[in-house]
């Protein structure tokens, strides 16, 4: 697309229509103007200019000024546009989120499950609630899916989020994120990948995500769920840990005993 079509396109989206969009990006380029001069060289017809001209003035875009020739024009420049522009949008979000909060808070009686599918639509809604986390991520994460959120993971590690868990592969980026062990037996051993992320202890989700389009997972906001969740991470970070803290020959007796005990329950 066009550069100045892209800047008009642009300018529609903060609120402007297509006419007062001309107008003011001419008017930048050349000013002052009369409203004949602007009309002629933005291409908003005659019969129009004076009309997109004062809508401009009420949103306090162009300003006015009285010379011998005439009225003439005058931009708000492009940094006080843009600022008035973000406390504007600023102001109207937050009116949007108390009053669509209060809506939803009337309706929310009990917590709930949803299922999300698609992988492609997983992973954006993964980074997402990660880019919207406060204090802490839990996560259960393979290789392939840490590649898929490895951005918004490490930026939330940078402004403070503490991430802790489990990461099944060998470039394990997240200083706090324990390495499972015996990865090579996991990765024989398991036909699907899942994975868990724990937002804040708010919400969690938890699936199957190595089923391409077909992959599903679930989130929820049940206090129950996201307990048992948690402490099925915290268990499997404990016996790593263990097995790690063993001389070789201790722990291959006990990842003997484990496997045996793990052997002899899903028999």
């Amino acid at each position: 697309m066009d550069e100045n079509l892209r800047l008009l396109e642009d300018m529609k989206k903060l609120g402007l229509n297509q006419y007062e969009a001309k107008a003011y990006t001419k008017l930048l380029e050349e000013f002052p103007l009369n409203g004949y001069s602007l009309s002629k060289i933005s291409g908003v017809p005659r019969s129009k200019i004076y009309e997109v001209l004062d809508n401009l003035l009420k949103k306090q875009l162009v300003f006015s000024k009285k010379t011998e020739s005439g009225l003439v024009y005058f931009p708000l420049e492009p940094k006080l546009f843009i600022s008035k522009i973000k406390q504007n949008y600023e102001s109207i979000l937050k009116n949007v989120e108390e009053k669509t909060n209060e809506l939803y808070l009337k309706n929310v009686i009990h917590y709930d499950s949803k299922i999300l599918s698609g992988r492609k639509e997983i992973f954006s809604f993964l980074n997402l609630i990660i880019r919207l986390a406060n204090k802490r991520i839990e996560i259960s994460i393979w290789e392939e899916e840490f590649l898929q959120l490895s951005d918004s993971l490490l930026e939330a590690e940078k402004r403070g989020v503490v991430i802790k868990g489990l990461y099944f592969g060998y470039n394990n980026k997240l200083k706090n994120v324990l390495t499972h062990r015996r990865i090579e037996t996991y990765l024989r051993e398991k036909a699907e990948r899942n994975i868990i992320v724990i937002i804040d202890r708010k919400e969690a989700i938890t699936g199957i995500v190595s089923r391409g389009e077909v992959s599903q997972v679930s989130w929820t906001n049940d206090p129950g769920i996201i307990d048992i969740t948690s402490d099925y991470i915290v268990h499997d970070l404990m016996v790593n840990m263990y097995s790690n803290s063993l001389s070789r020959s201790d722990r291959k007796k006990y990842e003997d005993a484990m496997d045996k005990v793990r052997k002899e329950y899903f028999e």
